[in-house]
């Protein structure tokens, strides 16, 4: 693995000056290197980040690629971390017109790495310098522990999903209040609201006088106006500090929460331990915006690298070539979803929206089709309104506000339903469906998507750790509780229930009639019912909850 030569990196430059003055943005500094394509395939496996930690999950996937790579030789293209410099990776056989296109690619990723706001938590970090030292501590305490550390990570990935993303971008996007913000978040949106119930014009009146002394007074505003409420509501004060009282600031996921409560690690002794969970759970924090973010992400690169090679002069006499690889990148499959073509042309087809006006009430109204299709007030803010989407959303906020039926329709998207013929023994595949709302659940329900595992305070018992699953639909993987509480409790030190809910039927287990009533000694249909596992001594034991 080596630096680009200066010739490759002028060609970089290029692109880069044409990036810009498409309206992308990414920092100066970015690290190009060549590599061979079997040692590019080792870095997908380890998320893309070399200096990661070695697990022995890492090396099966790396294998496993290997063994693929011998049956299907093909050319990974590229691969791009998001740290401080970027740092892209690229096939060291590649001609210079391929090279155009992928660099177009990699600007366009990192632009998204370092602009979507749901990666605002990765752009102080250096983490592939962080990561490395990660990977030293990992190392020398596998030298000094022995099989116990491969333990430690062992349990501590089995919950990584379940890190506080959220509760850690909330931070990011709002720095800590001061006392005075808070007076006014509660004033305005619970006291007047709630408490005193006022009218709605009252309230806005009272919005507008704040701002007014605001713009009067500046930096004594919040004390002039708050001595003003306090003339006219003497009770304010205390139903304020009350609600300072009772306002809990920390929510920690559960993997935290062990971090500050297991007796267990934070004994002397152990706390070798809570280096290891806190490495675990940091990269999994790294890494949670890209994957909620996967078809925005490859479908931004995609649409600028086609957009901005197809306007290149070096593209000239390499016109085929690039209508190959580029197929074999965008092509929209029949059955199965790929976030490249689908996230490329849903970009497109929002900038042609947003250019007549679509997005509008007024559009919204019509229920002529055909005055929708003909609807067109050439506001030309297509460019900006695709880069506001790349800005604040993620895939499912993505799919959701912008896959109506029109762009179903236009693009012959359907969903597919796989049944079997029995009597020719094959799978057969047949259109279920041309909706947009079902070819949008089916995309949704594809996405990352952790289960939600809260620690409810009330109850929480001495050295027990009490974890409950909030139901949305789908109930946990049941073969994997067993291992998975059995890696909690260790890490906690103590016995752990999990209260969960579960697709089930009353015994005795047996089969259902199907007419309506129950046969005797038969199950009634099975239903949605609370249960809770319970982890004490690597024993578990099942309770279904009336």
């Amino acid at each position: 693995m080596e630096l680009v030569n200066q010739h490759t990196k002028r060609i970089m430059e290029g692109c880069k000056e044409r990036a810009r003055s498409a309206g992308l943005r990414f920092e100066e500094e970015t690290l190009e290197y060549i590599v061979t394509n079997r040692d590019l395939i080792e870095l997908t496996p380890k998320y893309m980040i070399p200096t990661l930690y070695d697990y022995w999950v890492h090396d099966v996937e790396v294998l496993k690629e290997k063994g693929r790579y011998e049956l299907y030789p093909n050319n990974p293209y590229e691969t791009v971390i998001n740290t401080r410099p970027a740092i892209s990776y690229y096939n060291d056989n590649n001609p210079d017109w391929l090279n155009v296109m992928i660099f177009y690619h990699v600007l366009a990723h990192i632009d998204f790495f370092q602009n979507n706001l749901f990666f605002q938590h990765t752009w102080d970090d250096d983490f592939c310098g962080r990561a490395l030292s990660d990977k030293r501590t990992i190392a020398r305490l596998r030298n000094e522990k022995g099989r116990w550390a491969d333990y430690v990570i062992e349990f501590s990935r089995s919950l990584d999903n379940l890190v506080g993303y959220y509760a850690l971008l909330s931070k990011k996007d709002r720095p800590t209040a001061t006392l005075s913000s808070k007076k006014l978040d509660y004033y305005f949106d619970i006291f007047l609201q709630s408490i005193k119930r006022v009218k709605t014009s009252e309230y806005l009146k009272e919005i507008d006088h704040y701002n007014d002394i605001r713009q009067r007074y500046d930096e004594s505003a919040d004390q002039i106006f708050f001595s003003e409420v306090n003339n006219r509501y003497p009770e304010f004060e205390a139903f304020f500090n009350k609600s300072l009282k009772g306002t809990s600031q920390n929510h920690p996921d559960p993997v935290e929460y062990i971090l500050e409560h297991s007796e267990f690690l934070n004994r002397e002794e152990n706390r070798w331990m809570k280096l290891i969970v806190q490495i675990v759970r940091d990269t999994s924090l790294f890494f949670q915006p890209q994957i909620r973010t996967k078809i925005m992400n490859e479908g931004w690169a995609s649409f600028w690298h086609e957009k901005l090679f197809l306007s290149d002069d070096r593209i000239r006499g390499h016109e085929v070539d690039f209508a190959l690889v580029n197929a074999k990148v965008i092509s929209l499959p029949r059955v199965g979803l790929n976030p490249y073509a689908l996230g490329m042309r849903l970009f497109g087809y929002i900038e042609e929206m947003a250019d007549r006006g679509c997005y509008d009430w007024t559009f919204d109204r019509l229920s002529d089709e055909l005055e929708r299709s003909h609807f067109d007030r050439s506001t030309g803010k297509g460019r900006e309104v695709i880069f506001e989407v790349r800005k604040y959303l993620n895939d499912f906020q993505f799919i959701t506000r912008f896959v109506d039926q029109a762009f179903v329709d236009r693009h012959r998207l359907f969903v597919v339903e796989e049944r079997l013929d029995e009597q020719r023994m094959v799978w057969q595949y047949i259109v279920k469906s041309r909706k947009a709302q079902d070819y949008r659940q089916m995309v949704i329900d594809s996405l990352y998507h952790p289960p939600c595992i809260e620690i409810p305070p009330d109850k929480q018992e001495r050295n027990i750790l009490y974890l409950d699953h909030r139901f949305e639909g789908k109930q946990l993987v049941t073969e994997f509780i067993p291992s998975v509480l059995i890696g909690i409790s260790y890490l906690w030190g103590g016995p752990v229930k999990l209260e969960t809910s579960e697709w089930l039927a009353d015994e005795p287990i047996m089969s259902f009639s199907g007419m309506g009533v129950p046969e005797e000694g038969e199950a009634p249909p099975a239903k949605w019912k609370r249960v809770l596992y319970t982890m004490t001594d690597r024993k578990l034991t099942k309770t279904i909850l009336r």
